[in-house]
């Protein structure tokens, strides 16, 4: 019997619980392993109902790094108090006195990018620059205090490797067919319209909330040269997040794009979906031409295999995990509007061959493969020399709660 504790006490919204809600019901149905999973309170009735899985029962502080230092100081004895055999820390920060063998998830590449920094400085975002200086150097320390740290691309576990000095294991996320297409039901008719509308036009697509590292300014000034060249027929670009600082996350601010489609004359072209849920995302998908990215920083980009295994095009910012993810894409220097739209232009105008048969672009991530690596490991951590073979971890899909 293996014994995990999961830490995902750092996981309140976007990558953070997306990882959870895959990784911890695929443990749960497995006859040789116990989780401790430590959540934050609203979490609690989510994963409680998993058998084999205990959730935490403590007072949880709010706050990042009131959270941190929770985990440092009080965190080691509930985890020796569990009886577990090891650790898996899925938030950036380790646990420095771990009292058994810890595995960490990194997977903040923000904490590693110049092009962040100067994009803070160039802001003006002076606290926030130095927010994330300072949880950069906790999230750095932590791959010290780790016995063995995880990243979820080649590309960003040698961006560790060079920025600690340490060796970096890279797993894969996965991706679930069956829970992303499994849901049928219609879009929200207010979105279903933002769709269908324009007629006949070229639907552009970027799956994100703001923040300033998917550098949407690029993105809304290729907009602007697309729709000059592309002249009589029309574009549009569809985003999945609303240009307000009350319903952005964190503490990104929207004026200054909000200010540029409106100085780039783009309020038609740029259509602002909102919120989309997870399970709808399918649909919107494919009611569009071609996704594209313009991000300068990633670890893993999981829209990007949306797209694939929805058969569309794709135009991505050459960053490594772009092309490590994704090598069917059509490439952009980051910060090159000119060059984006014209690989835009390249697809538009077919002069690009594009195989859009869903059998060759399906993508291969699977998260009962991420998991199985990530008991591996535990198990070599915690002793025995020879793992198990651990059979096919559970779906998402027969997990008791729906899919979001």
């Amino acid at each position: 019997m293996m014994h995990i504790f999961l830490n995902g006490l750092g996981a309140s919204a976007g990558a953070g619980l997306t990882y959870l809600y895959n990784v911890v019901p695929r443990l749960s149905p497995l006859p040789d392993v116990r989780t401790t999973l430590a959540v934050q309170p609203a979490l609690r009735g989510v994963f409680e109902r998993l058998p084999n899985v205990s959730v935490l029962d403590a007072a949880i502080p709010a706050g990042t790094m009131r959270r941190f230092w929770f985990e440092q100081r009080k965190l080691p004895k509930l985890i020796r108090d569990s009886g577990a055999d090891v650790l898996l820390s899925a938030g950036n920060f380790a646990v420095r006195n771990s009292p058994i063998p810890q595995i960490l998830l990194s997977g903040n590449s923000l904490y590693t990018s110049t092009d962040f920094y100067r994009d803070l400085r160039r802001r003006r975002e002076y606290g926030m620059w130095v927010d994330t200086k300072l949880k950069g150097y906790f999230a750095r320390k932590s791959v010290h205090w780790a016995d063995c740290t995880v990243a979820p691309s080649r590309s960003f576990a040698d961006d560790l490797r060079r920025w600690t000095g340490r060796d970096v294991m890279a797993v894969h996320h996965g991706f679930d067919h069956d829970v992303f297409f499994g849901d049928d039901s219609p879009l929200h008719p207010e979105v279903a319209g933002k769709l269908s509308a324009g007629g006949d036009c070229l639907r552009l697509l970027f799956v994100s909330h703001y923040n300033y590292y998917r550098n949407f300014e690029t993105l809304f000034r290729a907009v602007a040269l697309l729709r000059d060249r592309m002249t009589p027929r029309k574009v549009r670009l569809l985003l999945t997040c609303t240009l307000d600082d009350t319903k952005t996350p964190g503490t990104y601010k929207t004026r200054a794009a909000a200010s540029l489609i409106r100085e780039l004359k783009i309020r038609e072209e740029v259509v602002e979906l909102g919120a989309v849920p997870y399970r709808h995302l399918h649909h919107v998908y494919r009611a569009c031409d071609i996704y594209v990215t313009p991000s300068y920083t990633e670890t893993f980009a999981h829209p990007l295999v949306e797209a694939m295994a929805c058969g569309l095009p794709i135009v991505a910012s050459g960053l490594a995990v772009h092309r490590e993810i994704c090598p069917q894409a059509l490439y952009f220097e980051s910060f090159s509007a000119e060059q984006l739209s014209k690989r835009l232009l390249l697809i538009q105008e077919s002069k690009v061959p594009w195989d859009r048969k869903k059998e060759l672009l399906q993508p291969s991530f699977s998260w009962a493969d991420h998991v199985r690596q990530l008991l591996d490991m535990a198990i070599r951590l915690s002793g025995p020399e020879n793992p198990t073979e651990f059979p096919a971890c559970g779906s998402f899909a027969t997990w008791p709660r729906a899919a979001s």
